[in-house]
């Protein structure tokens, strides 16, 4: 096995029938990603699954029926917009089915021991998608259904979820505010849509101090964000010992995004990823599930995720 062969890719060219037009979260992205990957040799040798679309009696481990019933009929009638920001088409409901089969089944193989780690390359993304309600160009919470499935359906007591997209998971937050079997960190530009996500939003009741809101201000860098990783972020972690670490891996902080006003560098995703793989391997033998969120500069994107890849593979 060679240094491009260690993290397990879950993606599909099916992800590209989410069809948004001009939308910032277009086919493009993911298209841009797999091209980049295979021209620069990290697919070379490297195993690569095809998910399968998650059916809903998973999907409501974490959103509630009635949402998933209108979402279905919605793109059953061709589809429109579900807000202001989110597009939805009549293949999208399969499609956002198959991006939740891709995190769950990397968190199968992971816990599994059939991979030491995964990369889930989906879209549409998932973070801001809360229970009853999807926004923010996502329709299901990919990784929030995945932590849930990991609690009830393979008996996990303890799953940390970090969120490095420069948007705060909203929707992650929600389904776990009360609760202290996941551990949320969400590290975003402040203030910056949806406007949520201060650092005095701890959690609440029996999850009261286990979410971790990490505001950062405009043209916040490499350093800045490492140095929350060491400071803030890992002693926080370490103490709650999670048994399973997924992360919301969105590259739209990278300072070429259009829609924020971050300073991070391809370097700076690739130390956060070295970084967090260290981390599992300390706590949970290794196992780690990361899953694409957002990043809308193309070329800063597709980069940003070879160099995570690298981090993830021992290159960093």
């Amino acid at each position: 096995m060679n240094a491009y062969s260690q993290t397990l890719l879950v993606t599909s060219r099916i992800f590209l029938e989410h069809e948004t037009g001009d939308h910032p979260e277009r086919p493009a992205r993911l298209e841009a990603i797999l091209r980049y990957l295979e021209r620069t040799g990290r697919l070379d040798d490297r195993r690569i699954l095809e998910p399968d679309p998650a059916d809903e009696e998973t999907i409501a481990l974490v959103h509630t029926r009635e949402y998933i019933r209108e979402l279905r009929e919605f793109a059953a009638r061709g589809g429109g917009w579900l807000d202001a920001d989110t597009v939805v088409t009549s293949r999208s409901f399969d499609v956002a089915r198959l991006a939740v089969g891709a995190a769950i089944q990397a968190v199968d193989l992971v816990l599994a021991g059939e991979v030491p780690r995964a990369f889930s390359l989906v879209r549409p993304p998932g973070h801001h998608a809360e229970p009853d309600r999807g926004m923010g160009f996502c329709l299901f919470n990919n990784v929030a259904i995945a932590a849930q499935y990991a609690l009830e359906r393979h008996g996990l007591q303890r799953i940390a979820i970090i969120d490095w997209d420069v948007h705060h998971g909203n929707g992650t937050q929600a389904a776990f505010y009360r609760t202290d079997r996941v551990f949320f960190v969400s590290i975003h530009q402040w203030p910056l849509y949806p406007g949520t996500g201060r650092a005095d939003e701890i959690g609440e009741g029996p999850g009261r101090g286990y979410t971790l809101n990490i505001p950062l201000p405009p043209r916040s860098d490499d350093r800045a964000y490492l140095e929350v990783f060491d400071r803030d972020i890992e002693p926080r972690l370490a103490a709650y010992r999670p048994e399973l670490v997924l992360v919301s891996a969105g590259y739209d902080a990278h300072y070429a995004d259009p829609l924020a006003a971050m300073a991070v560098t391809e370097h700076g995703f690739a130390a956060m990823a070295a970084r967090i793989r260290r981390w599992a391997e300390e706590w949970c033998g290794g196992r780690l599930v990361l899953v694409l969120e957002g990043g809308y500069n193309l070329s800063a994107l597709a980069s940003s995720v070879g160099a995570t890849l690298d981090a993830l593979d021992g290159g960093a």
